[in-house]
């Protein structure tokens, strides 16, 4: 993030450069967007240096939340800069504007299009091995900046060619229109994290794992839930394991699924098993073959468990 920061600032300049060459409102909305991507990139780096400080009292879970603060932060950021860009871009289209020196000017921005193209998929690709969702959303914004800049060039190209210049603020409205869609996304995907909306992906994930190692005294799992705190998730849910089970038994019936668990995802992970004890209808599908607490026979193994099943909170009896 660093280097998104320095290297941003210089693209900046450069882009600055090529409108006050041209004068061309297409260059200037690449330009604005720019001191998004610097101010963007400064958060992301302080948001990465909070999230990793460890638990304390004010936040028992830690500070990983801020990523995704930034992530947002950046969303509106840019849904902003399209506000400037429209602002500047609209009336220029009423009022013819002599643009020079396209040449010079397509150059520049082509040399920032190619930088902005390297550093973005650098980016993504650290933010997703590290699991770093503000890394990775700046990277994406970067990729972003390199088709606003590709129609940037197209615009000015058009402009040389016919010597229509209305393709210049066409092309900025254009712009504006292609970062709103970038910024909505981005602050959508803050919101998500927030307010801990569910990751099908990852919970089906889990659920593979549950099957995968499932044994006969793992009687049932519901209430499975999720949430990210910047690079580390965490899971809890219910595990239904024999009543006769002692308070030792249990406990590591637990650890032992804890234990598979953290081994077998790609994730930082807390994971937290709540053991509850089986009642009557859960008999229909034990497969302890000898068991003093059997209420009903059994009528068959149970299925696979499924992700649609899992999450679900069971009522207990009598409730």
């Amino acid at each position: 993030m660093i280097l998104a920061l320095v290297v941003g600032s210089l693209l900046m300049a450069v882009k600055f450069v090529a409108y006050f060459i041209t004068g061309s409102a297409a260059v200037l909305s690449d330009a604005l967007e720019s001191i998004i991507n610097v101010v963007a990139s400064g958060f992301v780096l302080y948001s990465i240096y909070l999230s990793h400080q460890p638990p304390d009292k004010s936040h028992p879970y830690g500070h990983g939340k801020i990523e995704y603060f930034a992530v947002g932060f950046e969303g509106a950021l840019i849904i902003l800069a399209a506000g400037a860009i429209l602002y500047k871009a609209i009336p220029s289209f009423f009022l013819a504007k002599v643009l020079s020196r396209l040449g010079f000017g397509i150059v520049l921005v082509l040399a920032t299009s190619v930088v902005n193209l390297l550093l973005g998929l650098f980016l993504v690709r650290t933010g997703r091995r590290t699991m770093s969702a503000p890394v990775e959303a700046d990277g994406k914004h970067l990729l972003t900046d390199v088709f606003t800049s590709a129609g940037v060039v197209i615009g000015l190209v058009l402009v040389k060619l016919t010597g229509w210049g209305w393709w210049d603020p066409v092309t900025a409205i254009a712009v504006a229109v292609n970062i709103v869609i970038t910024g909505w996304h981005l602050v959508k995907k803050s919101f998500g994290r927030l307010m801990d909306e569910a990751d099908p992906e990852l919970l089906g994930r889990i659920v593979e794992i549950l099957n995968e190692h499932r044994h006969p005294d793992w009687i049932d799992v519901h209430q499975l839930r999720t949430r990210y705190y910047g690079d580390k998730v965490h899971v809890d849910f219910h595990l239904v394991v024999p009543r006769s089970l002692g308070l030792l038994e249990a406990h590591f019936e637990a650890k032992e699924i804890e234990e598979k668990i953290l081994k077998s995802l790609r994730e930082v992970a807390e994971v937290i098993v709540h053991v509850d004890p089986c009642e009557d209808p859960f008999c229909e599908w034990c497969l302890r073959d000898k068991c003093q607490d059997r209420g009903r026979d059994f009528v068959g193994a149970a299925k696979p468990w499924q992700v649609e099943k899992v999450v679900m909170r069971r009522q207990h009896q009598g409730k």
